[in-house]
This record gives C-alpha cells, structure tokens and sequence, in this order.
C-alpha cells in the first residue's frame, strides 16, 4: 500500500473537512427554543476562544485607528450598542468581549472580527425599515463570532496553503506567533473577514435564533438582505460582497424557525425611530473619502529623518531565550524573552508595520532538511503575508559571528509614503541560522531603500553580535 505523502494527508484532511462540512449544512433541523438549543460551533480550528478575543482586541485596535467611528458616547452609538448587548445576551455563556461602534460609512456594510467586535456602518441603520431589519444584520454578525468563522476560515486556509509550520514555532506560542505559524495578517480585506456562503447560511440560521429568543421576528433579517439585492443599482452593495448571498435566505429561515412556538415580536421602537431620524440628517463619508484619511493618516517618509533614526554609539544586550544579540540603546524592542522580537527606532514602526529596524523569530521544519531548504520556506511565507514582497538575489551564504548562515536580498514597498503620498521603495535582508535543536532562527532587517545603506553598518554590527542558545 501506498502511503500518503505529508501534502497529500493535508488535502484529504482539507477536504474531508469541507465534505463534514457540508453535510452540517444540509442536515440541520428546525431550530427549538431554549438556549440549551443553540447551534454550535463546529470544524477545524487552529485558535482556542480565548485566542480569539486576543485577538479581536488586537485588531480592533488597528480598525479603530483607521475608520471614521461616531464618539463613544452619543445617541446613536448608546442605541446601538444596547441593542447589540441585548442580542448578544441571548447566547449560551461564552467568553466573546461583544463591543459594538458605529462607523460613518456610506456603504450599507458590518463586519465582526474574532473575539467579539462588532462594526455598524451608519447607511446601515439608515437603510433599515425597522427595528428588527437592524437587529437581523446586527445578530448576524454575533453569529460570525459565536460560530468562530473567521478563525475557522483562515485555518483551513492555512492548510490548504501553507503545509508547514511556517513562522514562530521556536519563540512561543502567544497570539502573534499563532497568526505567524498560519502565515496570516490582519487587514479589513484579510481573510478574517472573508465568509462562505455555507458561513453565511450558519450566521443566518444562528442569528435567526438570537432574534427570535431577544423576541424579533427572524424573517426581517432575511427581508433586509433581500431589500439589499432588489435594490442593488448599479452595483453590489459592500455588504452582499463581503456576506454572499447563500441562495433563498427567506425560505432558508422560514425552515429553521418553522417549529418554534410563535410570539408577539417586535417590529419597531421609538428609540430606533428616533436614531433613525438623526441617522438621516447626517451624510457618511465615502469609500473614497476613508481611504483618503487612511492615506493622509499614513506616516511619511520625511517625517523620519536621519536624525530620529541614527542609532546611539552605546549598543545594549538583548538576552532572549533563544539567543542573545546587541542593539542602539536609543531603539527599542517590542516582544519578551520568549516571542518574536522587533527591533527598532521608535519613529521606526507604524500602523501598517515596520519601516526601520530588525524582526527577530524562529522556525522549525516538520522535516529534517538543510539551512538552504528553512531559507526557502521561511521567505515563501513572508511573501504570502506580503506579496509585494520579491527576491532580489539568491540565497547566499553568510558568516554570522563564526556560524555559517545563508542570507537573501528582498524588496518591497514600506508602509511609509513620501511628501506626494507614493509607496516608498524599502529594502530588507533576511538572514537565517541554525539553532543546535535543529529549528532556525531568522532576522528581517528592513529599512526604506534610499537609508539602507546607511543602516547597514549598525544591521551588520548586531548580526555580528548574534549568540544562538
């Protein structure tokens, strides 16, 4: 018999997944009332729920500093947040931190992120009839979290794509190194927030459930995605694009709630009319109009000059666990002893990344292979993170303060931009060594084109320093 090659399990493991899958999907019965009759979350997940919270915490902080959100207190931000704690407390006990904020967004779209966040845009509340239409989107997108889609998804991704242990493996296992094994970022388009229609389907027949135990008719949640593709001119609203349509969400609903004891559900509040009413007197900002604050808000290059990068004379010591190396005394380190480290002057690092400095992690191959082979994989991964990024020589070899290494010359575009808001060139060198367990310890020093060279000589003096433990 032959056995099946490790890529080979990874295909029947990925599609055994989808074929459980999709079974659940034609397999669900009527919904029953009762929070003990909640569905539940189900398929391959690489991140445990409180990962998820980690890292819901983690990107909403990104998110937040980019979209143009209504002040935390105010008539509308306070409707709708109550709103959505009342759903979200229709819910078995779990450990989500559901937060809700409203973004003034003219495209009629919402979005949950792992852990708990959820975000309204404003067109959203304007386009809904009732209270319970908003109710429908907004439980929807509890159901994403609760059902652990996104973190679902991009595990499956990870092994559809990246078979390996990629990124981190050696320098712990906290919420960066998760996201740095599975070779994933977060970014409004990532794959976190990217749904299947079978997705879809759980996150309506889930939040059809919380609707109608918070005492909402689930049939407006329906009746408002339908409202959105009867009057999609002259494109697809944002939302049907980042929510695709499963095929017959009204009929789909009405199955699932087909045996549920009727109620008397509400329709509509005076507290949402009014909301309403100052939702319409306001006028959200275009997509266009947000991408341009993100741009502007976008550090620019002559905002680092060479006086508020040059690194001090004094170098210091970094003892890390996995090895020891020096640094400017005026740059600072981000990461313990036992994670991933960056490596940099404070004007170094922005929103989008890192634009001066060093990144410091580990790898370790499922398999026993050579330095050359680790070199490979490691640099393949960080262009599925980023694929602007390319090579720009081949690996070569490198002596690393008596250890043999191998290095590579990448480019690729800095998060910085110049005074007339172009992406700037940057340059990075990617230096790999091996550890006596046999795991490799990668460095990334990274810095715009026109400076690295510049930079070189404090890159080479910290290499030099390297001590792998």
């Amino acid at each position: 018999m032959t056995r099946p090659t490790p890529k080979r399990k990874i295909a029947i493991a990925v599609l055994l997944a989808v074929m459980l899958t999709s079974c659940a999907v034609k397999q669900q019965q009527p919904l029953r009332p009762g929070e003990e009759a909640f569905p539940q979350p189900h398929g391959f997940n690489q991140f445990t729920p409180e990962d998820e919270v980690k890292l819901g915490h983690q990107l909403a902080a990104e998110v937040d500093a980019q979209l143009p959100e209504l002040p935390p207190r105010g008539p509308i931000q306070d409707y709708v947040s109550t709103l959505g704690q009342r759903l979200a407390h229709q819910l078995p006990p779990n450990p989500y931190d559901f937060n809700f904020k409203v973004v003034n967004e003219k495209d009629i779209n919402a979005f949950a992120l792992p852990g708990g966040p959820v975000r309204i845009n404003l067109s959203t509340i304007q386009a809904a009839d009732t209270e319970a239409q908003l109710a429908g989107v907004i439980a929807h997108e509890i159901s994403h979290v609760y059902l652990r889609h996104s973190t679902r998804n991009a595990s499956k991704q990870s092994i559809a794509q990246l078979p390996v242990a990629i990124l981190g493996g050696v320098l712990g296992n906290g919420v960066g190194g998760q996201l740095a094994r599975l070779g994933l970022s977060f970014g409004m388009g990532s794959v976190f927030l990217k749904y299947s229609r079978d997705a879809e389907s759980e996150a309506d027949r889930t939040g059809a459930k919380i609707m109608y135990e918070a005492g909402y008719d689930p049939r407006a949640m329906a009746q408002f995605f339908e409202k959105l593709q009867a009057e999609d001119r002259p494109g697809t609203p944002q939302f049907l694009s980042d929510h695709p349509n499963p095929g017959n969400r009204a009929a789909m609903v009405m199955e699932a709630i087909s045996q549920l004891p009727p109620k008397l559900y509400i329709e509509n509040t005076p507290e949402f009319m009014e909301v309403k009413r100052i939702a319409l007197t306001m006028k959200p900002y275009t997509a266009e109009q947000v991408a341009q604050m993100q741009r502007q808000r976008q550090p620019r290059l002559n905002l680092a000059g060479e006086t508020s990068i040059i690194p001090a004379n004094f170098f210091q010591p970094l003892n890390h666990s996995a090895f020891k190396m020096d640094y400017p005394s005026n740059w600072k380190v981000l990461g313990d002893s036992n994670s991933a480290v960056t490596i940099a002057p404070p004007v170094g690092i922005s929103n989008d990344g890192i634009a001066y400095g060093a990144v410091i992690s580990g790898y370790r191959p499922q398999v026993q292979q050579g330095l050359s082979a680790s070199t490979e994989q490691i640099y393949q991964a960080l262009r599925y993170s980023n694929p602007a990024m390319r090579a720009v020589s081949g690996v070569q070899p490198v002596q690393v303060n008596g250890l043999s290494g191998q290095a590579v010359n990448l480019q690729t575009t800095s998060p910085f931009v110049d005074e007339n808001e172009q992406p700037v060139p940057e340059r990075d060198m990617l230096v790999t060594v091996q550890r006596p367990d046999g795991s490799v310890l990668w460095l990334m020093f990274i810095a715009p084109e026109q400076q690295f060279d510049a930079l070189s000589p404090t890159f080479n003096r910290m290499l030099q320093s390297l001590q792998v433990r």
